[in-house]
Parts: structure tokens; sequence; C-alpha cells
């Protein structure tokens, strides 16, 4: 299960892949951060501008936080 956190003030998107492991290093690619673990496995994603960047997701997480389960590929 993913999770959405939205900041207002820094208009940053929060997608959390997991709420385990230990953040040991960051990657920027353009305007989105990729948070890993020391594996290298994804913690969480950060994208930045938000507002522009993803307009209708930001518009429901400015008004609450949302959880969402991802899709079956």
């Amino acid at each position: 299960m993913y999770r959405l956190k939205y900041d207002v003030e820094s208009d940053v998107l929060a997608i959390i892949v997991s709420e385990s492991g230990k953040l040991s290093y960051a990657e920027e690619m353009g305007e989105i951060v990729i948070h890993l673990n020391e594996k290298g496995e994804p913690l969480f994603l950060e994208v930045l501008k938000a507002s522009k960047n993803v307009p209708l997701t930001v518009q429901v997480l400015a008004k609450r936080e949302a959880v969402v389960q991802p899709r079956p590929l």
C-alpha cells in the first residue's frame, strides 16, 4: 500500500512506498527525488513543485491525506 502526503507550504508531494528500512541516500531526477535504503530499494519519492506537476492530485490532498492502493499490473 502506498501513502501520499502533500505539504502545502513547500509544495511537495511525498509518495511513501515503504515504512520499513533505513534511509541511506537520495537521487534527484529533475523535480523528483527518490529516497533509497542501503539496498537501493525506494522508501519514498518526493515530487517537487507538485501543484504544477500533478495538479489534480494536489488539489485532493491539500484537503485531506489519502491512502492509495496500487493497481495490479
